[in-house]
């Protein structure tokens, strides 16, 4: 039998079917396929309902069918009501995105937060296993962190809690789509590296060019850099973590985003030591694991 891990980004979808009772970690002969596609910014809650339902589908010809399935969403989601309240990247408001992937795949289905999902699953087999508490942050077509507290993600009252990327860290700067203006994911997101260099250059190459000198470049960087820095100092003002670990697309720019960050974020925080600061051990697949242990919990009766 087979468990459906699936994470809705706002780029792209990353999923993955794991065979039941399979420690979901990187390499695991218990992972039984991984499969991408788009996201359908057009129909994007029709885009995740059909991409369940196919990898349903193969997972019934590969011999083992699906016996839950575990979705990790954007924005703002609330997990007990099965809820995608609102994601502005995506355009979508009061979602009950439990009921309809239930509907259509007819098995347990447990819904998530992205990144509180790739938190737990840092927790359980990455970078903050054994941690306890720590932040995760992910970087991405949007920035979310979460908070992670003796080994879960802590989701808020209504689940609002970890939308460090709405932070204002630049008063009355540039519009985001949140609609407020300054926030943290238009200066340092991979979108808006990209954006606020040109050209069409992805956020990968602009770092890359800062480190080769290019005035452009390193100009864009360095601001995103700052805004982090400034976003997490105020993280860890209010929270005390001792961890905070990098995930998203852009934590693979390794030492080219680490070493300045900490450096950063030091320097931010005059009067105490700063947290440590670790790339994901689960690179981008932290919340298709956390989503098919989302998954394995929902069918135990979790």
């Amino acid at each position: 039998m087979t468990l459906i891990g699936l994470d809705v980004g706002g780029t792209t979808m990353k999923a993955a079917l794991v065979g039941e009772g399979a420690r979901a970690g990187g390499g695991d002969p218990g992972v039984l396929a991984s499969e991408s596609r788009p996201t359908d910014r057009a129909d994007p809650v029709g885009g995740v309902l059909d991409f369940a339902a196919h990898l349903a589908a193969r997972a019934e010809s590969l011999g083992s069918p699906a016996r839950a399935a575990g979705i990790a969403l954007p924005g703002i989601v609330d997990e007990a009501a099965g809820t995608a309240v609102h994601s502005a990247n995506l355009g979508w408001r009061d979602v009950p995105i439990l009921r309809l992937a239930r509907e259509r795949l007819g098995i347990p289905v447990a819904i998530g937060h992205d990144v509180r999902t790739g938190g737990l699953a840092e927790a359980v087999l990455g970078a903050g296993r054994g941690a306890g508490d720590f932040v995760f942050m992910a970087i991405g077509t949007g920035i979310a962190a979460a908070l992670v507290l003796n080994g879960a993600p802590y989701p808020g009252t209504v689940g609002w809690s970890g939308e460090i990327g709405h932070v204002v860290v630049r008063p009355g700067g540039e519009p985001c789509a949140c609609g407020n203006r300054g926030c943290l994911e238009t200066y340092a997101s991979a979108s808006a590296v990209s954006r606020r260099h040109g050209e069409g250059v992805p956020a990968e190459e602009v770092i890359a060019r800062a480190g080769r000198g290019e005035e452009k470049a390193g100009r864009v960087w360095s601001e995103a850099l700052d805004c982090l820095a400034d976003g997490l100092a105020a993280a860890t003002l209010l929270l005390d973590p001792g961890l905070v670990v990098m995930g998203g697309g852009l934590a693979r720019a390794g030492d080219a985003l680490l070493a300045p960050l900490e450096s950063r974020l030091a320097a931010r925080l005059k009067f105490r030591d700063p947290p440590r600061v670790l790339r994901t051990r689960l690179d981008d697949q932290a919340a298709v694991k956390g989503a098919t242990i989302l998954a394995q919990r929902v069918l135990n009766g979790g």
